[in-house]
C-alpha cells in the first residue's frame, strides 16, 4: 500500500504495470484512493502526459516507501536524447542535463534517495558537479524536489522555480490542499523566483519559463530551442497539468486554482512543442521514442492539454455537485 493510499484511508496497491504511475484523476476515479485513481487514468490516457502527484502520509518527511513505484528509485544509465540534452534521472522520475560551453543546467532533482544515482550519471558524462550552474524546478512536489536541497548543496547551483512555489520550497511543504494529505521534503535554503517569460542563459543556451499553474501555483514548464540533425526544434520540459488529487472547490490555500488550471489549458494548447520531455518519462514514452528515433511528436502536448481539460472539468463538476 502506498503512502498516498494510507493517507486516503487504505485501499489495495495500484497496479502500475510496465508503464509506471500516471496522474490523470477524473470523476470516474475520484472516489478511489488517489494512487489507484492515477493508475487507472494512465491506462485511459496512454501516451498522454500525466505527471505524478506527491504521494504521502500527512505531514511526514519525504522518503521512499515500499508501496511507491519501484521505478521511481531504480537507477538507469544516462541517455542522450537530442542536441545538448541527456536524461540523467531514474527509470521513473525525470531529470535532464543540458550541457553548454559554460557549464550545465539540470531540470529537476527528483527524490532525495535518487541524488547519488543522478550525481553518478552526471559525473559519468565528464561533467563535474560544480559545473552544474542552474537547477530548474518543474513544481514543488516531493517526487520532483525531495532531493533538491542536497543537489543544490552538492553542486553549488542556483535554484530557479516559479514564483508561486518558492514559499513552499523554502518551507519544505507542498502548496495547496489535496485529498491525500501532505508529504514534506527538505526545505530549500536558497531558491530564486522566476516569472513567466523569464529567460535563463548559459553558454549560448537559453531556456524560457512558461508559467503553467494549477497543479501547483508555481508549476512551470521550460522551453528551449534545439537544432538536431539540422532540424530546428522546440523542446518543452513539461510541468504537470493534471488534477491528481488537488482540491478544486474550496481550496483555501490555493483559491485561484480553478482559474489557473483553465488559463493553463488554454496556454498549453497553443504552445508549440516539437518534443515533449515530462518529469515522469513513461508518460510520454521517452525511452522508447528515443530508442526508435520518434522523439519528435508535435501533437502530443496539445492532445494532452485537451484530455486534461476534459478530466479537470469532470472532476470539478463532481466536487461541485454535493454543494448544490
Amino acid at each position: 500500500m502506498t503512502r498516498k493510499q494510507r493517507a486516503a484511508g487504505g485501499g489495495s496497491p495500484a497496479s502500475f504495470g510496465g508503464a509506471g504511475r500516471g496522474e490523470r484523476c477524473d470523476t470516474a476515479t475520484r472516489g478511489a484512493s488517489p494512487a489507484r485513481a492515477c493508475s487507472s487514468a494512465l491506462r485511459l490516457v496512454g501516451a498522454f502526459l500525466p505527471i505524478a502527484a506527491a504521494l504521502a502520509l500527512p505531514a511526514v518527511p519525504a522518503t521512499a516507501a515500499s508501496g511507491d513505484p519501484p521505478e521511481w528509485t531504480q537507477p538507469r544509465a544516462p541517455l542522450h536524447l537530442l542536441g545538448p540534452i541527456t536524461y540523467v534521472g531514474t527509470r521513473g522520475l525525470g531529470a535532464y542535463l543540458i550541457r553548454t560551453s559554460a557549464g550545465a543546467i539540470l531540470v529537476d532533482a527528483t527524490m532525495a534517495e535518487n541524488v547519488p544515482a543522478i550525481e553518478r550519471n552526471i559525473r559519468s558524462l565528464g561533467v563535474k558537479l560544480s559545473d552544474v550552474k542552474y537547477i530548474l524546478v518543474s513544481h514543488a512536489h516531493f517526487d520532483h524536489v525531495g532531493g533538491l536541497e542536497r543537489m543544490r548543496r552538492d553542486t553549488g547551483a542556483r535554484v530557479l522555480a516559479g514564483r508561486g512555489d518558492v514559499a513552499a520550497l523554502r518551507a519544505g511543504t507542498p502548496p495547496g490542499e489535496t485529498n491525500y494529505g501532505v508529504v514534506r521534503f527538505a526545505p530549500v535554503a536558497q531558491v530564486s523566483p522566476v516569472d513567466d517569460g523569464q529567460r535563463v542563459t548559459l553558454g549560448g543556451v537559453t531556456l524560457r519559463a512558461v508559467a503553467t499553474p494549477g497543479h501547483t501555483p508555481g508549476c512551470t514548464s521550460w522551453v528551449m530551442q534545439v537544432t538536431d540533425k539540422g532540424r530546428p526544434l522546440q523542446v518543452v520540459f513539461a510541468g504537470s497539468i493534471t488534477v491528481a488529487g488537488n482540491t478544486l472547490v474550496g481550496n483555501r490555500r490555493y483559491p485561484s486554482i480553478v482559474r489557473d488550471y483553465r488559463a493553463t489549458f488554454d496556454r498549453v494548447e497553443r504552445l508549440r512543442a516539437d518534443v515533449v520531455l515530462p518529469m515522469h518519462p513513461e508518460s510520454a514514452d521517452v525511452f522508447e521514442r528515443a530508442r526508435t528515433g520518434r522523439l519528435v511528436a508535435p501533437g502530443l502536448l496539445r492532445a494532452t492539454a485537451r484530455e486534461s481539460r476534459i478530466a479537470f472539468e469532470r472532476t470539478l463538476r463532481a466536487e461541485e455537485k454535493p454543494r448544490r
